[in-house]
C-alpha cells in the first residue's frame, strides 16, 4: 500500500529532483507539489485524497512552511509534517517540533535518509535522529524552553503505559512493542491512546517530547 505524500518547496529544480527521487519507490505516491505555503494549503483543501505525510521547506515566499504547518495541523491533525530546510539549527528544529513537525531533515540529506524518514514516519508516527533528540533533551533542562507541554503527575501513568511509552520513544513499531511485551497489537494501541489522553498531546511525536521533558525514559537507550 502506497504512502500518499505532498511536497512544498519554492525551488523548482529541488522540488522536481525530489519528485524524481521519491517516484522511484513503489511504496511512495506523490499526490501533488506546491511552490509555497499558501499553494500547499490551497491544494490540500481541494484535494479529494489527502496526503498522509507532507514534506515542506520552511523558508518560502507568500507563506512559509512554519505558518503553513500551523494551519495544516489545526485543520488536519492526522497529517504528519516533515520539516525540510537548509537551516539545520537548534532554534529552527525546536520551533518546528513545538508546532508539531514529526521529523526534521536537512536539504543536503541523502536520498536514502529521505526515504527512510518517510517510511519511519508512516510506520511509527515520527522520526527524530540523535541530534534532534539531543535538542529536545537539552531544551527540557531549560526553564523557558519553547516546547511546553502539560504537567506530570507521577501516579498518572501505569507501569504498562510507561513500558509502552519507552518502547515508542525507542521507535519500535506497534507490532514490535506487542511482541516485546507479549500483548496484542490492539492492546498496544489502547495503551498508546490512553497515553495521548493522559498527557494531553496530539500525536506520538508529542509523547516522545513529553517523555523526555519529564525524564520518563532514559535518553541513552535511544542510541
Amino acid at each position: 500500500m502506497s504512502i500518499n505524500i505532498a511536497i512544498a518547496d519554492d525551488e523548482l529544480l529541488f522540488r522536481q529532483g525530489l519528485r524524481a527521487i521519491l517516484s522511484k519507490h513503489d511504496d511512495i505516491n506523490i499526490l501533488f507539489d506546491a511552490s509555497d505555503g499558501k499553494e500547499l494549503v490551497d491544494e490540500l483543501n481541494t484535494a479529494k485524497v489527502k496526503p498522509e505525510i507532507i514534506i515542506t521547506d520552511l523558508k518560502m515566499p507568500e507563506m512559509d512552511g512554519v505558518q503553513a504547518t500551523k494551519i495544516i495541523l489545526d485543520t488536519y491533525p492526522d497529517i504528519k509534517v516533515i520539516a525540510l530546510t537548509s537551516y539545520f539549527t537548534k532554534p529552527f528544529i525546536v520551533n518546528m517540533i513545538a508546532i508539531g513537525a514529526v521529523a526534521y531533515l536537512a536539504k543536503n540529506s541523502t536520498p536514502a535518509l529521505m526515504v527512510k524518514t518517510i517510511r519511519e514516519v508512516h510506520t511509527n508516527g515520527f522520526y527524530y535522529d540523535e541530534k534532534v533528540f539531543g535538542y529536545i533533551k537539552n531544551g527540557a533542562n531549560k526553564r523557558n524552553t519553547s516546547i511546553n507541554l502539560s504537567g506530570f503527575n507521577q501516579n498518572m501513568l501505569s507501569k504498562r503505559e510507561l513500558e509502552v511509552l519507552e518502547l515508542i520513544c525507542q521507535q519500535f513499531t506497534t507490532v514490535e512493542i506487542g511482541e516485546k511485551l507479549y500483548i496484542s497489537r490492539r492492546t498496544v494501541e489502547v495503551h498508546r491512546n490512553n497515553l495521548l489522553l493522559k498527557t494531553d498531546v496530539k500525536n506520538v511525536a508529542g509523547l516522545v517530547i513529553y517523555a523526555i521533558q519529564h525524564n520518563l525514559v532514559t535518553f541513552d537507550k535511544f542510541y
